[in-house]
């Protein structure tokens, strides 16, 4: 039989994992509170939360990597304090206890000098907030014994990528021809990772113990203005370039006074109101992959979108 790997979550990165190990000929445990996630004959969808460890046993037997790859209920710092590091204490625990390597999605939360292009071997100590929980969660998987990869991309892009930047704040308004507002600033550089690049990375990781136990990038193209990758999409979807507008960051600063959402979303503006840039040349070496071009991913990604018309 072929090796057994087990995905967490049915987000846009775990879809995107469950789908390219299945074309690979693996066997795909998928594992979701809902039962959700791509039909495949090699998919084996179960119902489990994965935050209760006396679940995880059984669900984790004989895999060879658990790719984990669920979000906090909510976009908001107390909301990951209170349920990542208990959720990623027990998926280790489990995983350590099959002989399985745990692989980690990852974000650029935690680096701590943004305003410097952010490598591999930059400093991660970011401290407060959702910056500090990333941290911490980084450091866990240091000190926990089973193996771990952790494989950090950019803000997503691509199919599936619904609640994002560069998701439904801007593809499906471009192609209906409205004006786009982004946040923050339309003119600063700004690393967008397609989502298929990161999964691509994350199992080729979990496929390479000499890889293991290390903090990699997901390959990811030359960063790109807000204003530049709706131009992208334009082109590829065959539409006129839009105008683009951006909502300032006082604005967004003031409103986050009176509405927590808004609020979550301003502690992260430093992320669009300056260059915000990861290198991932190290990682592409390492790993033997390229990030795909832009017309390419954006057309897919526009394709995506229109065939949910």
């Amino acid at each position: 039989m072929s090796e057994l790997y087990v995905v967490t979550g049915a987000g846009p990165v775990g879809w995107t994992v469950a789908e390219q190990l299945a074309a690979q000929g693996k066997r795909v445990r998928l594992l979701t509170r809902s039962g959700s996630g791509p039909e495949h004959p090699l998919i084996d969808r179960m119902q489990v939360d994965v935050s209760n460890p006396t679940l995880l046993g059984r669900a984790f037997s004989g895999a060879s990597a658990v790719f984990h790859c669920i979000h906090g209920s909510a976009y908001a710092a107390d909301a990951w304090q209170r349920e990542l590091p208990k959720a990623e204490d027990a998926v280790l625990a489990a995983a350590g206890a099959a002989g399985a390597v745990v692989v980690f999605p990852e974000s650029l939360y935690s680096y701590s000098r943004p305003d410097a292009v952010m490598a591999e071997d930059s400093p991660r100590e970011a401290q407060g907030g959702k910056r500090g929980v990333r941290t911490e969660l980084l450091k866990a998987r240091v000190a926990s014994p089973t193996n771990t990869v952790s494989v950090v991309a950019g803000d997503f892009f691509g199919p599936r990528v619904r609640t994002s930047h560069a998701g439904e704040r801007i593809v499906p308004a471009l192609l209906a021809g409205k004006r786009l507002l982004v946040i923050g600033s339309a003119a600063q550089p700004h690393s967008f990772t397609y989502v298929p690049d990161l999964a691509a990375a994350m199992i080729r990781a979990a496929q390479t113990p000499a890889l293991w136990n290390r903090v990699w990038h997901a390959p990811t193209g030359p960063a790109v203005t807000q204003r530049q990758l709706a131009e992208a999409f334009a082109a590829a979807g065959g539409v006129p370039t839009p105008q683009v507008g951006a909502i300032p960051g006082w604005l967004l600063r003031i409103m986050g006074l009176f509405a927590p959402g808004m609020r979550e979303v301003a502690e992260m503006l430093y992320q669009f109101e300056r260059p915000f840039v990861m290198a991932s040349q190290a990682s592409e070496a390492a790993l033997g992959l390229r990030p795909t071009p832009l017309p390419e991913a954006a057309a897919a990604t526009v394709a995506w979108w229109r065939a949910q018309d």
